[in-house]
């Protein structure tokens, strides 16, 4: 019985490892703090997460990672209810050249992403 319960408590107190992903031209960065949706459509939009606190948000575009700074919630929100959401990615958020409305290379990086 003694060793059932050890068992137990051992099992209880394994630590969770976060979820870490490899955002291109970035690096490695934990979605703990982040709210993620698959998306199960037919579309190269396949996961969205996104951290309303620091206004950061990295998109999954077919197998690669992609970040976007100070990205409000109410651009998510509507990304997300989208009915092309690849449409809605390349007008409101992507931007063209070396700038865009939340493109991380004009716009601040939150500390706690930054590498």
């Amino acid at each position: 019985m003694r060793f059932i319960i050890l068992s137990a408590l051992a099992l209880m107190c394994q630590v969770a490892t976060a979820e870490t992903v490899q955002v291109k031209y970035h690096g490695v960065v934990s979605l703990d703090a982040f709210a993620c949706a698959d998306v199960r459509e037919g579309s190269d939009v396949s996961r969205i997460c996104y951290d309303q606190t620091e206004r950061y948000m990295v998109i999954q575009l077919r197998t690669t990672y992609y970040h976007y700074c100070e990205i409000d919630a109410a651009t998510v929100q509507g990304l997300q209810s989208a009915g092309s959401k690849r449409k809605f990615f390349e007008t409101r958020i992507r931007g063209s050249g070396a700038d865009g409305p939340f493109d991380c290379r004009t716009h601040p990086i939150p500390k706690k992403y930054r590498q």
